[in-house]
């Protein structure tokens, strides 16, 4: 009863078998698929691979790409059986619901309201700076006050006054030419001859949400036929510097592929194979995101046989297009020069006759994250659909579009949180909170695989996991040890929030539960 509740497999299929009053199927195998892809390729191509090479990996990050796509794929195919055994758009909520009871499952819940509604926030501050960056090239410069949030984080912990480098006489963003990095101190822009502009609202950023909110309102369908256009932009881009790059690939530049280890000043080392495996949970979070294609479920038109195909491929695709994106750039430069903010401009950058390819990675990075924010957007609202629709939430979250068939009242609430988020607070503090709240999914779902099938192996799972026990063990204990990864800050900030959502549980939720009710109701008779 109450916090212990599970819902049954029978109702939850018989709700996603009802489509009165609800969300409208339009969406087939590649649609989801390319959400996938345009959920999971972003920031991570075009930043990452270069950070995690030059302070892990070196050219064996490559190899950190396979572990880690090794792990999401165990992940993925846990989150398949579920998908096509429960069409909910809830994805790992409502799959903890079925298998763990209602308090396992709010916990989810609430930490997906981190990996979704934050992380598009988090990703439309990234979008920003690349098409201001973008706009600079053509000659116009967003004003360097409303480009950029009123605050930031310092040293990981430390809130202070945001700031912007801007060259005196163009306005355009300076940044050291070394690097490339944004200045840190307002003392070393000053002695580049620059002013340092304090933010006052990131406007960019916050345009870009409100008009795929627009866009999420009026059609899922809509909404894909978008995403489909943008991801298929930036799968031309990077093909293109994959295919062109692998033309002046400089193998000398590969050996060798897995560097000597090296210990640096604070004792921590890098390089070696453990510096491969220490980079595996650093690339871990180019993948965030493929999951959100479950919470599509009740808008896919054969949820069971296209679900797992839309996640799976999805991870596939992109685990390839990764492992050649790393290949290329550590061949093309030194792995030691990618340490920068744009690691594939510092790869190009190596070779004279790619010059031509930097501005289509620009354009590359602008379509790359706004495909993200795209389906981030769309996932958040779903997740607070199903929670709504049992209780857990206030109704109005569970309100349909009369017209649309979307749920446009909790698309706008996430859609306007998100503005406030990413238009004025501080995002440093966010980003490994999305990674722990994500990690915590994919292991709750690996272990409900195993909990499912050791309580109910008779219901029929249109997609079996294969290898079980091995499979779910594997994505449980690889999601888990990259959370042992997790600064401590970062526990501590996840136990704040756990203990905001279990307050939000406990004085509105479980009161509220329509299961609750239902087992309150059977035990009193």
């Amino acid at each position: 009863m109450g916090i212990w509740s599970k819902k049954s497999i029978t109702a939850l299929r018989a709700e996603a078998a009802s489509s009165e009053g609800g969300l409208k199927r339009t969406l087939g195998a590649l649609n989801l698929t390319m959400l996938g892809i345009g959920a999971i390729i972003g920031a991570g191509i075009f930043v990452l691979t270069g950070t995690a090479a030059a302070n892990f990996a070196g050219p064996g990050v490559s190899l950190s790409f396979v572990l880690a796509g090794l792990a999401c794929l165990f992940a993925g195919l846990c989150y398949a059986e579920f998908a096509s055994m429960i069409p909910i758009a809830g994805s790992a909520y409502t799959y903890s619901y079925a298998t763990m009871g209602e308090g396992v499952a709010w916990f989810i819940g609430w930490n997906l309201v981190l990996e979704y509604l934050f992380a598009a926030a988090t990703v439309a501050v990234g979008w920003s700076g690349y098409f201001s960056a973008m706009l600079d090239t053509v000659g116009i410069h967003v004003p360097a006050a409303f480009a950029s949030a009123p605050l930031t984080v310092e040293n990981g912990h430390q809130v202070v006054r945001a700031f912007t480098c801007v060259n005196t006489n163009t306005g355009g963003v300076l940044a050291d030419a070394a690097t490339k990095i944004a200045f840190a101190t307002r003392e070393a822009c000053t002695a580049a001859g620059g002013n340092a502009v304090d933010g006052l609202i990131n406007l960019p950023a916050i345009l870009l949400i409100l008009a795929l909110t627009m866009l999420l309102v009026r059609g899922v369908q809509e909404s894909a036929t978008f995403n489909n256009i943008i991801v298929a932009i930036k799968m031309v881009i990077v093909l293109l510097v994959i295919g062109f790059g692998f033309m002046y690939v400089n193998t000398d530049n590969w050996h060798p592929f897995i560097p000597e280890m090296v210990t640096n000043s604070d004792g921590s080392t890098k390089y070696g194979m453990s510096g491969v495996l220490r980079a595996a949970p650093v690339v871990f979070f180019s993948y965030i995101g493929f999951d959100a294609v479950s919470t599509a479920a009740q808008e896919a038109k054969n949820p069971q046989r296209d679900l797992p195909i839309g996640m799976i491929a999805s991870l596939l695709i992109c685990t390839v297009l990764y492992i050649l994106m790393s290949l290329v750039m550590t061949g093309l430069a030194p792995f030691q020069s990618l340490g920068v903010a744009h690691p594939v401009s510092a790869a190009l950058e190596a070779v004279p006759q790619l010059k031509w390819l930097e501005n289509l990675v620009n354009i590359g990075a602008v379509a790359g994250l706004s495909s993200v924010v795209l389906v981030m957007l769309m996932g958040q609202p779903r997740i607070f659909y199903t929670m709504s629709r049992d209780g857990l939430l206030p109704k109005i979250f569970a309100k349909v579009h009369p017209k649309y068939q979307t749920p446009a009242a909790s698309t706008w609430i996430v859609g306007l949180i998100a503005i406030v988020i990413a238009g004025f607070f501080p995002l440093g503090l966010l980003g490994e909170l999305v990674s722990g709240g994500t990690l915590a999914a994919f292991a709750t779902v690996c272990i409900g695989v195993l909990v499912l099938r050791k309580r109910s192996p008779e219901l029929e799972r249109p997609f079996r996991t294969p290898w079980v026990p091995l499979v779910p063990i594997m994505g449980a204990g690889a999601t888990l040890y990259m959370m042992y990864q997790l600064p401590k800050l970062t526990w501590t900030l996840l136990g704040v929030w756990t203990a905001i959502g279990m307050t939000v549980y406990f004085v509105y939720g479980m009161g509220n539960s329509k299961i609750g009710k239902q087992d309150k109701a059977s035990g009193a008779k």
